[in-house]
This record gives C-alpha cells, sequence and structure tokens, in this order.
C-alpha cells in the first residue's frame, strides 16, 4: 500500500487538488487507489447544498490522478519530479451513480496502450460493487 505522504512524492497535486488517499495496488499496467469522500470536502458547500454530490468532473480528476501515479511509476523517483502528465482527451465517459459524502470512491485503471508519446487508460470508479463513473483517458507525459 502506497499511503498519502509517497502519493505527494509522486503526485505534483496539492490541497485541495489532490484526490487520491491511497493507493492498495499497483503493478506494470494497472492501478488501484482510493479516494474517501467526506462532507468537509470544499465543493459540498456549493454543489447541491443540503443534498451534496461530488461533481462528476471531480470523479473524472480523481480517476486521473490515479492514472498519473501509475504513469509516473515508470520513471525512477529521481526523473518523476522533471515530469509531468497531461491528459489529452478523455473519452467515453458516462457516470451511473451519484457519489455522496461517506462512499469510498475505488479507481481503477489500466493500461491499455503505453508507447511513443501517446498513452491509453480504461478507468473506472466503484463505490462497493457499483460503477460510479468510467471512462478511457489519453495522456501524454512531458519535460517539465
Amino acid at each position: 500500500m502506497i499511503d498519502i505522504r509517497e502519493i505527494m512524492n509522486r503526485l505534483p497535486h496539492r490541497y485541495p487538488f489532490l484526490l487520491v488517499d491511497r493507493i492498495t495496488e499497483m503493478s506494470e499496467e494497472r492501478i488501484v487507489a482510493i479516494k474517501c469522500v467526506t462532507i468537509n470536502e470544499p465543493y459540498f458547500q456549493g454543489h447541491f447544498p443540503g443534498a451534496p454530490v461530488m461533481p462528476g468532473v471531480l470523479q473524472i480528476e480523481a480517476l486521473a490522478q490515479a492514472g498519473g501515479a501509475l504513469l509516473f511509476s515508470k520513471f525512477p523517483p529521481e526523473a518523476r519530479e522533471h515530469k509531468l502528465v497531461y491528459f489529452v482527451a478523455i473519452d467515453e465517459v458516462k457516470f451511473r451513480r451519484p457519489v455522496i459524502p461517506g462512499d469510498v470512491l475505488v479507481l481503477e485503471l489500466e493500461l491499455v496502450r503505453f508507447g511513443g508519446r501517446i498513452i491509453k487508460m480504461k478507468g473506472r470508479a466503484r463505490v462497493g460493487e457499483e460503477i460510479a463513473c468510467e471512462g478511457i483517458f489519453t495522456a501524454t507525459i512531458v519535460d517539465r
């Protein structure tokens, strides 16, 4: 398991935009990460007050960050600070259920294509056994 301190070493994001709390599995081709959704998230103040729902765009961002952590794992630690992962397309996105405070979002991504300048990953976010959202992510890795 990779904890939040190591995630902060791997990803350039910081509060309030760091949306990955821990990584529970990682291989060469796949990552599983966790985002614990709490009522203390700043976006809940304005996103449907009284009936809070995590914005879909932030669910996609959480998936993208987990994907970035997978891609950064392809580089030695000393090279990571000199690279950035930019997502250039997100296709076939579907939102299947609302994500609310108290949910644990399980972020799963697997590499579909890695090579050259374009990387493709298929991702899904689950709450329990239900898919909350899914999509196909295209990214590129650039020098900082």
